[in-house]
C-alpha cells in the first residue's frame, strides 16, 4: 500500500514538473522564434553575406559554452536556478542585440546572439529535466512533451516580425529589432516561472532518493560505450545538418526576392516541423526503440536535402524542404536524447547530458559557421548536398550499432536513477 501511494505521488509530482517545463518552453520558444528568422539578415546587413551565418554560429557557440556550467550549477543547486539564470541571460542577449543594431557594431551583435544562445541551452537542459524523475518506460514521452511545447511560441514567434516592426517604430527602435522586444518579455516571464513554479526541483528530488545498484550510487553507471558515443554523435550531427540549412534559408529567400513575411512564414513551418510531432517520435522511441526512430529522422533529412537542392528556386519547395528538415531534427534529437538518458544514471548522467548538449551546440556552430562561406561558393543547393553527406554518415553508423546490438526500449533501459519505493 505504501509503495502504491508513493507511486501515485511520484506521478503527480512528475506531471506538475512537466507542466511547468512545458510552460517555460512555450515562452522560450516565443523568444527563439521571434529572433531566428531575422538573425541571418541582421548579420548580413552588418557583416556581409559571407558572415550571414555568424548569428547562428554565435548563438550555438553561446549554448555550447554554457551547457556544462549550467549542468554543474544544476548538479549543485538544482534545475530551478540553472534554468532561471539561463533565461535571464537570454533576455539580456535580446537587449544587447537591439543596442548593437542601433549603433551598427557587428561584434556587439555577435555577443548578443551568443547570449541568446544561452536560451537554447536552457531548452536543451529542460528536456533532460523532464527525465529526472520520469519512469524509465516513459522517458521518451515526457522528454518529447517538453520538446513539443516549444512549438507554440516558436511557430508564433516568426509571425511577430510584422507586429514587431510596429512596436519598433512606436519605441523608435532600429528596423528589424521589434521581434527582440517580444523575446525580452518572453524570457523574463520564463525566468520568473522557473523560479516560482518549478517546485519541487526535479533534480533535487531525484538526488534525495536511492540509486540502484547501491555499489554504483556515487559514480553512476554507463551502459554501452559504443551506443552512447553513437547517441551523442547522432544528436550533434543531426543538429549541424539542421542549423546549416536553416540558417542560410532566410538569406537565400531574401536574395531571391522573398519578403520578410514569406521568410517568417517559412521559418514558422520549419520550427513547427522541429517540435509539433515530437510526442509522436517520443512514443515511437519508447515503443519501437531509439535507433529505429533515429533512422526515421535521417530519412526525413534525406527527403529534405532532395527537395531543397532540386527545388531551390521555388519558395514553396524550400518551405516543404524546411518542414522535412524540422521533422528529421525532431525524430533524431528526441530519440537520441532518450538514448543518452537510457545509457547512464546517477551523477554520471548529468555530466554526460551537459557534454552532449555542449557537443550538440558546437556541431551546430560549426554547421552555421561553414554554411555562409559554402553558400557563397557553391550556392544553396551545394550546401544541401553537403549536408546530405552527413546524413549518410549517421545512417550508416545507426545501422552498424543496431546490427551489432539491437537497442529496443526493453533492452536499452538501465536501472533507473530514481526509485519510488518508500524508505
Amino acid at each position: 500500500m505504501r509503495q502504491t501511494v508513493a507511486m501515485d505521488i511520484d506521478r503527480a509530482v512528475q506531471s506538475r514538473i512537466v507542466r511547468t517545463l512545458v510552460a517555460g518552453q512555450v515562452l522560450a520558444g516565443l523568444g527563439l522564434g521571434a529572433t531566428v528568422a531575422v538573425g541571418a539578415i541582421l548579420a548580413a546587413d552588418l557583416g556581409g553575406e559571407t558572415l550571414s551565418g555568424a548569428a547562428a554560429t554565435s548563438s550555438t557557440l553561446g549554448a555550447a559554452l554554457v551547457s556544462i556550467p549550467l549542468a554543474r550549477l544544476a548538479q549543485r543547486w538544482g534545475r530551478r536556478p540553472a534554468l532561471a539564470l539561463g533565461a535571464g541571460v537570454a533576455a539580456g542577449g535580446s537587449l544587447i542585440t537591439v543596442v548593437a543594431i542601433g549603433v551598427a557594431f557587428f561584434p556587439l551583435l555577435i555577443l548578443g546572439f551568443a547570449m541568446l544562445g544561452v536560451g537554447t541551452a536552457v531548452g536543451l537542459q529542460a528536456r533532460f529535466a523532464a527525465t529526472d524523475v520520469a519512469a524509465p518506460e516513459h522517458r521518451g514521452r515526457d522528454l518529447s512533451l517538453v520538446v513539443w511545447s516549444t512549438t507554440i511560441g516558436a511557430v508564433a514567434g516568426p509571425n511577430l516580425i510584422g507586429p514587431g516592426e510596429a512596436v519598433a517604430q512606436w519605441l523608435s527602435l532600429p528596423t528589424n529589432t521589434g521581434s527582440f522586444v517580444f523575446a525580452i518579455a518572453a524570457q523574463v516571464a520564463a525566468m520568473v516561472l522557473y523560479l516560482v513554479m518549478l517546485r519541487p526541483d526535479p533534480l533535487t528530488l531525484a538526488g534525495s532518493r536511492p540509486v540502484e545498484p547501491a555499489t554504483t550510487a556515487d559514480a553512476g553507471i554507463v551502459r554501452g560505450r559504443g551506443p552512447l558515443v553513437f547517441a551523442v554523435a547522432a544528436i550533434a550531427i543531426s543538429h549541424a545538418v539542421m542549423v546549416s540549412i536553416m540558417a542560410m534559408t532566410p538569406v537565400h529567400l531574401s536574395n531571391h526576392g522573398a519578403s520578410l513575411t514569406i521568410i517568417g512564414f517559412t521559418i514558422s513551418l520549419h520550427i513547427a516541423g522541429m517540435y509539433s510531432l515530437s510526442p509522436v517520435f517520443g512514443w515511437t522511441s519508447d515503443r519501437f526503440g531509439r535507433i529505429p526512430t533515429i533512422l526515421i529522422g535521417q530519412a526525413f533529412f534525406a527527403a529534405a536535402v532532395l527537395v531543397v537542392a532540386l527545388g531551390q528556386l521555388s519558395n514553396a519547395a524550400v518551405t516543404v524542404g524546411l518542414v522535412l528538415l524540422g521533422l528529421g531534427w525532431s525524430a533524431s534529437t528526441v530519440a537520441g536524447s532518450a538514448l543518452v538518458a537510457d545509457l547512464s544514471t546517477g551523477a554520471t548522467r548529468l555530466r554526460i547530458q551537459g557534454r552532449s548538449d555542449t557537443i550538440m551546440s558546437l556541431a551546430g556552430a560549426v554547421g552555421g559557421g561553414f554554411a555562409g562561406p559554402i553558400l557563397a561558393i557553391v550556392g544553396y543547393a551545394g550546401l544541401a548536398w553537403g549536408a546530405g553527406v552527413l546524413v549518410l554518415i549517421v545512417t550508416a553508423a545507426a545501422l552498424v550499432v543496431w546490427r551489432s546490438k539491437p537497442l529496443s526500449t526493453a533492452d536499452s533501459l538501465p536501472v533507473p536513477n530514481v526509485r519510488s519505493e518508500s524508505k
